[in-house]
């Protein structure tokens, strides 16, 4: 595989297909729901599971230009090829030759989304290394997101630029461990301080 550029897709309201109907592909079916995609499945035999998700299922084979009807394809080999003609990204996770990207490892706390990638060469790497990132991820993260975001919004609705910011150093000023503790509050000011000293 040539070297990958990450990116984080917004699906939301898009059509996606999943060509495939056993447990990797309800499992990738449930990947795309959580981001809010419009997910078909076409496969001649789909597991009742995957059935009972909000999904429009085709029980028949992939015909050619099933693909073209689709902005993102999850599929098998004989699919990618398809795709890549319609000019729709295709994962073929059994062939990364054809693939357009590959689906890193996710772990999930709210709004914040960590993705553990080893360019498609070892999903089994990439699915440790994001249990023991998942394992730290607490609840304290998503409320230093919102005190970050409300500071964010606050100095653009001052006119301001966010750029400026020096955010490694407020990150740094021990607000984590202040949420931690539960005195919201002090962390709270703690931000305020290292704003209008920045």
């Amino acid at each position: 595989m040539p070297p990958q550029y990450p990116v984080n897709l917004t699906v939301e309201g898009r059509p996606c297909l999943v060509v495939g109907g056993g447990a990797v592909a309800r499992r990738k079916v449930e990947g795309l729901l959580a981001a809010g995609a419009e997910v078909t499945v076409i496969a001649p035999e789909v597991d009742p599971d995957l059935v009972a998700l909000p999904v429009a299922v085709e029980r028949r084979p992939y015909r050619a230009g099933d693909a073209s009807r689709f902005r993102l394809v999850i599929a098998a080999t004989d699919v990618a090829a398809d795709a890549e003609a319609a000019g729709v990204w295709v994962n073929a996770a059994d062939d990364l030759a054809r693939s357009s990207f590959t689906l890193p490892s996710v772990a999930r706390r709210g709004p914040i989304v960590v993705a553990v990638s080893t360019g498609g060469q070892s999903p089994a790497l990439a699915a440790w290394l994001r249990r023991r990132i998942e394992a730290d991820l607490g609840g304290e993260y998503e409320v230093l997101l919102r005190l970050l975001s409300e500071a964010r919004d606050t100095i653009k609705a001052a006119g301001r630029s966010t750029e400026g910011v020096d955010w490694p150093s407020v990150l740094d000023s021990n607000m984590l461990e202040l949420i931690r503790a539960g005195d919201i509050g002090k962390a709270r000011e703690r931000l305020e301080a290292c704003l209008s000293s920045s």
